[in-house]
């Protein structure tokens, strides 16, 4: 037997979903649990990527009253209680091995858009480094990685700095996330960004982190700013 197979065997992987070990080995999830995954489906927002509630509009209801500093950007989940409980493992339970999954989907699902981007770079939102310390990693860096493996993009994580501890988005309202992050990104001393480039994080839901990291590489360079999640809020 192989060394890889030993390792599946003592180490099986865990499905994204129901967090046991896949039923059948070589998949990245249950296929009965693929049943559970909450898939944006029909018309969706042209900029942020939200499922929409009417097929007669054309941007979501946050879209159309506030401009953004990215072009555009997509996610192939709703973010519901089965893919908070997913990404929360994710983040903080070590479970590595889902940015496997996750880049599979987003590349099903968002893959004629990311080639229509031609992006020159993959950036992911940087964690402050005392939260990436505790943690032990970088979750966005992790999808980062298995989208550029999948798609030939580079990933550029020294790029993009965290340079102040924010709190956590959930916990503030619309205008309290805008001042948590004012500020929070620089570019790395001596860099330039390229002139395309599609940000990569876990969970996009009023934008502000997106646009705030987009403001800041666009100040340095950068022409076209996209993002790529893994989950989007509903349409609010």
């Amino acid at each position: 037997m192989k060394k890889r197979d030993w390792i599946g065997l003592l180490f099986p992987r865990r499905c994204p979903v129901c967090h046991e070990a896949v039923e059948e080995r070589g998949q990245l999830c249950c296929q009965v649990c693929r049943l559970k995954l909450p898939y944006v489906r029909g018309v969706f927002c042209q900029k942020c990527g939200k499922p929409l509630l009417s097929g007669a509009e054309e941007y979501c209801r946050d879209c159309a009253k506030k401009p953004h500093r990215y072009r555009r950007g997509r996610a192939p989940f709703l973010y519901d209680p089965v893919m908070r409980s997913s990404i929360a493992r994710f983040k903080y339970g070590g479970r590595r091995e889902y940015a496997a999954f996750y880049a599979e989907e987003i590349l099903r699902s968002c893959g004629r858009e990311i080639r229509l981007w031609n992006a020159q770079a993959l950036v992911p939102i940087p964690l402050h480094p005392s939260r990436r310390r505790k943690r032990g990693y970088n979750q966005a860096e992790l999808l980062a990685r298995e989208l550029s493996r999948r798609t030939g993009i580079p990933v550029d994580e020294r790029l993009l700095l965290r340079t102040k501890k924010t709190k956590a988005q959930k916990e503030l309202n619309d205008q309290e996330r805008l001042e948590n992050l004012k500020h929070a990104f620089s570019v790395r001393k001596g860099r330039t960004s390229p002139e395309r480039i599609i940000i990569v994080d876990d969970i996009y839901t009023t934008g502000s982190t997106i646009d705030e990291a987009a403001g800041t590489l666009a100040a340095n360079g950068a022409r076209s700013v996209y993002f790529l999640c893994i989950c989007v809020g509903r349409d609010q």
